[in-house]
């Protein structure tokens, strides 16, 4: 089956479009482009994102999402020469703007909430292809965090007999997928570990192209000592991180990019380091491209580190394809949750078709 997985991140950087073919056994890429948000969208949407907003903006917000987001698809397919038609299911996460996984107490009541926006219906009727949409809100409604739901990819592109791994995705966050040697679905542990590119990005828009800056600078060890004694990076999984942690208000504390870059490899080996029987860690996403980050985690973690592209998986591609395959997945009324890692009561089919 061809599906097309479409998503942006954290990082509000554009819409990655991945085009795949998928059966019960195999997961082959055959397309995959970034098509970049225009500037004055991007800006926008930045604005929006966790931020005191008018609902007037929200709705307008979800309605152009949904258009860029179709026209990416239908770009991508255009570029690769894959006659729209061919593709048979998309799976879109579309933009966050919200993602409050702790429970806070509202209207006499505790609710936790997330909102993704592109509208799924417009997608739909610019395709004309079935597209799923809001894949997080099933598995919060089944008691879980609704992330990280990367996992379910992680899980059956690098699972082995004989070694244990990490898959670290670096995006605007950084997230680990613990898979145990000879692991079970049971037996995977994932969370947000804290920071990826979004405080270095803030500090040098619109990234630190090959960690340039942050090589030249020096680390300010005090301040990071300081932001490490954050109770978030020692609590136990489940647990999520977001814009709501590092966006506008922390970079107050006074941060310089080098000491962010380290602040992002630090709590990636806090949180890797409590997991024993880890023999390579597989990097993917943005920061896979920083050679200075790159150069950090090879000199603090004990594992050997790679890319996923040494893997058979492209850097930039993997949260796209995982979102095809929970498409896939839940077009056949199969869970693709893991509840290990979003701490859900039991798993469920994600997303809503339109």
């Amino acid at each position: 089956m061809k599906v097309a997985g479409l998503i942006s991140g954290t990082s509000v950087d554009g819409v990655d479009v991945a085009i795949c073919d998928i059966d019960d056994r195999e997961i082959q890429l055959i397309a995959h482009d970034t098509v970049p948000y225009p500037r004055e969208v991007r800006a926008a949407i930045l604005a929006a994102s966790n931020a005191y907003t008018h609902t007037a903006t929200i709705a307008r917000l979800n309605f152009l999402v949904g258009e860029l987001f179709a026209e990416a698809l239908i770009a991508t397919a255009a570029k690769h020469r894959i006659p729209m038609q061919s593709i048979q299911l998309i799976g879109s996460h579309g933009q966050t703007l919200f993602h409050e996984a702790e429970p806070v107490e509202f209207c006499g009541r505790q609710i936790s909430s997330t909102m993704q926006i592109g509208e799924g219906s417009i997608i739909t009727l610019r395709t004309s292809i079935a597209t799923f949409t809001d894949f997080r809100t099933a598995d919060m409604a089944a008691g879980g965090k609704g992330a990280p739901l990367v996992p379910f990819l992680d899980y059956r592109l690098f699972r082995s007999e004989t070694i244990g791994r990490v898959a670290l995705n670096i995006g605007g966050i950084s997230n680990i997928t613990v898979i145990p040697a000879r692991a079970t679905p049971a037996d995977v542990t994932a969370f947000d570990t804290g920071p990826g590119n979004m405080i270095m990005d803030a500090l040098a828009p619109p990234f630190d192209r090959d960690g340039r800056q942050a090589r030249a600078g020096r680390i300010n060890h005090e301040l990071l000592e300081r932001l490490l004694r954050d109770e978030y990076y020692h609590r136990p999984p489940p647990k999520t991180a977001g814009r709501e942690q590092y966006g506008e208000e922390f970079l107050k504390c006074g941060i310089d990019i080098t000491t962010a870059a380290e602040l992002t490899v630090q709590t990636i080996a806090i949180g890797i380091e409590r997991h024993k029987g880890i023999d390579e860690v597989i990097v993917s996403g943005g920061g896979a491209h920083n050679g200075y980050l790159m150069e950090r985690l090879r000199a603090v973690l004990p594992q050997t580190v790679v890319t996923s592209a040494e893997r058979g998986v492209d850097i930039d591609a993997k949260e796209a394809v995982l979102f095809a395959l929970l498409a896939y997945e839940s077009y056949h009324s199969r869970p693709c949750n893991i509840p290990s890692a979003t701490g859900a009561r039991y798993a469920v089919p994600l997303g809503k078709l339109y």
